[in-house]
């Protein structure tokens, strides 16, 4: 008797709930940058409810970096305005697990660590503009590279919310001065995720010494005809853990995000 092949289907990652589900089984791992073209990206950041009102009240006072686009109740891991199957435990690739400022664990999913006082913070991510950037022919490099944003630690200061306070976190994309331009013009219209760039050229004004050693993600090329183009990133926050030292939090690694059921068209300012 012949045994027919067991064929295997590729999992179907073109919505925000497909790329959620892929997730959740364990069938995508790594970044999410291409994913569900057309939603929501976001940012992680779990903290206890005691330190709740302080970060939303950080994250009020950043908005580039921390853009708020979801907040859950103490305890919940759903936030249903972002997608009604949402599950926080597990819907994102991997996840920062730490303590006292210390980086503990890097978990596929927080089924073991999950704690019924806790509050997810949901932040808006670069990734949702990158769709309107390529859509007028400009490249993004990480993604024809198939690789992480870099992302880097800089020498601008968020404004405090005590007890958080501590450095911004920025991603870059090498463009031409022209597409720098363009992709200026472009991001304006959506503030909800990061909005236009907080710098252009000599990486070195904003702290950062080497482009080609980010402290986040992966190193790309930036050419002799580009500029580096610095973003303010949604990982911000675990720049801030570091320097604040919670007792417990979580966030997302870097690169690996949450997808929504929220389209990015509902961001743009027209």
């Amino acid at each position: 008797m012949t045994v027919a092949p067991i064929r295997r289907t590729e999992p179907n990652t073109d919505t925000g709930r497909g790329a959620r589900q892929a997730i959740r089984d364990g069938l995508h791992r790594g970044p999410t940058a291409g994913l569900a073209p057309g939603y929501v990206q976001g940012n992680l950041a779990v903290l206890p409810r005691a330190l709740a009102p302080d970060f939303m009240r950080f994250c009020q006072r950043n908005p580039k970096p921390c853009p708020l686009i979801g907040v859950s109740a103490p305890g919940d891991w759903r936030i249903p305005e972002l997608g009604e199957d949402l599950d926080i435990r597990t819907d994102i690739p991997r996840y920062r697990v730490w303590k006292n400022g210390e980086l503990v664990a890097e978990p596929d999913d927080l089924n073991g660590v999950w704690r019924d006082d806790l509050v997810s913070f949901v932040l808006g991510c670069s990734f949702s503009f990158e769709e309107a950037l390529m859509a007028e022919g400009i490249e993004l490099r990480h993604i024809a590279r198939g690789c992480n944003v870099p992302m880097y630690r800089t020498s601008i200061a968020t404004a405090a919310a005590d007890p958080f306070h501590g450095p911004m976190v920025v991603s870059m994309r090498p463009m031409t001065p022209a597409n720098a331009i363009r992709a200026v013009q472009i991001t304006t219209r959506f503030p909800a995720v990061h909005g236009a760039p907080v710098h252009i050229g000599k990486p070195e004004l904003i702290g950062i010494a080497d482009v080609m050693k980010p402290d986040y993600g992966d190193a790309v090329e930036v050419r002799d005809d580009e500029l580096p183009v610095f973003w303010a990133c949604g990982v911000t926050p675990q720049s801030v853990i570091a320097t604040v030292k919670p007792e417990f939090c979580i966030t997302h690694y870097p690169g690996s995000m949450l997808v929504t059921d929220r389209r990015n068209t509902e961001f743009a300012v027209l």
